[in-house]
């Protein structure tokens, strides 16, 4: 239908125009951080500083919700899915909220995210942790 609800007998959720603008918002139009700033990874590591949690009262409310779910750290992709905010404003809010010094932002080295030596070890350590029967994957 032309208000944005859905037809009859859909079960599609009504789409609300606002939302696709909201973003932008909170951003000022903004979709990175600064220019000189390189792009955050998903899996940077994001905790709150003494002055960022003596701040929250007077936080906008998408910068609140960071900083107050950063208590303990918090990968970027776990900021975004546990407030339901897409990725890129998390980062860019991120890298406001550190330059103000509310926020500590710990980036992964590049060279060890990379090592197949870490991702080896993880797989057999998956593969060590037995299933429901007690039988460990790697001997099936």
């Amino acid at each position: 239908m032309a208000d944005g609800s859905p037809s009859p007998g859909s079960d599609a959720e009504p789409v609300d125009p606002a939302s696709a603008v909201r973003p932008f918002l909170v951003t000022s139009g903004r979709v990175a951080p600064s220019p000189s700033d390189r792009t955050m990874p998903l899996e940077t590591q994001v905790v709150a500083t003494a002055e960022g949690l003596g701040a929250l009262d007077r936080l906008a409310f998408e910068q609140h919700d960071i900083v107050a779910v950063c208590r303990l750290p918090q990968s970027l992709a776990e900021i975004a899915a546990r407030l339901r905010l897409h990725l890129n404003v998390v980062r860019v809010l991120a890298e406001d909220l550190r330059a103000a010094g509310q926020l500590t932002v710990h980036v992964p080295d590049s060279g060890v995210v990379h090592d197949a030596s870490v991702l080896r070890r993880v797989i057999d350590g998956l593969r060590a942790i037995p299933d429901a029967r007690g039988a460990r994957s790697d001997t099936d």
